[in-house]
């Protein structure tokens, strides 16, 4: 049996990657009978826990479980969740990570994959070499086969200067609004990465409920 053609996957390193830029054009697309998929390439071990787990073990297994709940309000059909060690992805063989995501298009054949822009959006490690593995996939394949090619995009230049030489504008704007009471619940599963929720509200508010992306 031929599996359904994604309209939509992301392939991003940690749970909540997936959430606060793509959470509202997730449910659009889902509400519009499409099927989408994510691809989480850590358990995020190596976050923030606000004393809600006392090991990167449980850690990881509390936020596998705060990341199920949060795709199942998104309304996620296809997740895909890789052990690779979160903060490490830099250490990690390019070769099969690359590979991991070249499998995924492939095997999913999305209309478009989303991803960290070249500067990863806040400089973090393992957002630039996702960028990089996402990129180097998508430039192995056939261009006939190749999906469209997007990378979050916020619609300012970053205020850090080693992240405004590969600032990648946005060139894709879509109005999530009505989905924000939804988008907000979503976001709010991820209870370990409160602090991340309000530092991200705090800069970026209007990211809430217009969600930009560069198109390559």
């Amino acid at each position: 049996m031929t599996t359904p053609a994604l309209k939509l996957l992301l392939i991003v390193p940690h749970p909540d990657d997936e959430v606060y830029g793509a959470a509202g054009t997730l449910m659009e697309y889902v509400e519009a009978g499409h099927t989408v998929g994510v691809v989480t390439l850590t358990r995020g071990e190596a976050g923030r826990s606000l004393g809600l787990a006392d090991s990167q073990d449980a850690l990881a297994a509390l936020r596998e479980t705060e990341l199920k709940a949060c795709l199942e309000v998104i309304g996620v059909q296809v997740h895909e969740h890789l052990c690779y060690p979160d903060k490490y992805l830099t250490d990690q063989p390019f070769g099969p990570l690359v590979e991991v995501a070249r499998s995924a298009m492939l095997r999913w054949r999305p209309e478009t994959v989303l991803t960290f822009p070249p500067n990863g959006s806040n400089g973090h490690p393992d957002h630039v070499t996702t960028h990089r593995a996402v990129k180097a996939a998508w430039d192995s394949l056939p261009q006939a086969q190749r999906p469209a090619l997007w990378y979050y995009a916020g619609p300012t230049l970053p205020e850090q200067p080693e992240l405004q030489a590969a600032y990648l504008p946005p060139n894709v704007e879509r109005d999530v609004s009505r989905f924000i009471t939804r988008k907000l619940t979503a976001i709010a599963c991820h209870r370990t990465q409160a602090l991340s929720t309000v530092d991200f509200i705090r800069r970026f508010a209007g990211r809430m409920v217009s969600e930009t992306f560069h198109e390559v």
